[in-house]
């Protein structure tokens, strides 16, 4: 476990959104778990549209909390137009709004190689090697 004495790390876990509140779960289970790994990571969910908060309230507030970077995770499995074109501009604004903040931007989740084989592993029913 990481361990530091102020918040230095913010993360965004980025998502699409829904009017569902059931569609949240899994993205908040997500978040639950980034916590139980490094409980000093300050983890938030943000959302393209439909649901709140949106991505610049969301950095706004880890960024009153103190965080001196943030990384923001697509949590997409596809690369449509919003993790191609939407988000990129997004998080320059973002950049520019809060220039003293390390910005990160990850690929969409889809493309990590490790989901791919996770998702294959599922349809198989196979145990998952960890």
């Amino acid at each position: 476990m990481v361990t530091s004495a102020a918040p230095q790390r913010g993360i965004i876990l980025f998502a699409h959104g829904s009017r569902d509140p059931q569609w949240h779960l899994p993205m908040e289970a997500v978040a639950a778990r980034v916590r139980q790994l490094d409980a000093q990571a300050l983890v938030r969910c943000a959302y393209l549209e439909l649901s709140s908060p949106d991505l610049p309230a969301c950095a706004a507030g880890l960024v009153a909390a103190g965080v001196s970077a943030i990384t923001v995770v697509p949590m997409f499995l596809g690369v449509g137009k919003h993790a191609r074109e939407d988000l990129p501009r997004l998080v320059a604004e973002l950049q520019t709004r809060h220039p003293g903040i390390a910005w990160q931007l990850q690929g969409a989740i889809g493309e990590d190689p490790r989901v791919t084989d996770l998702l294959a592993r599922i349809a198989l029913d196979a145990p998952s090697a960890s």
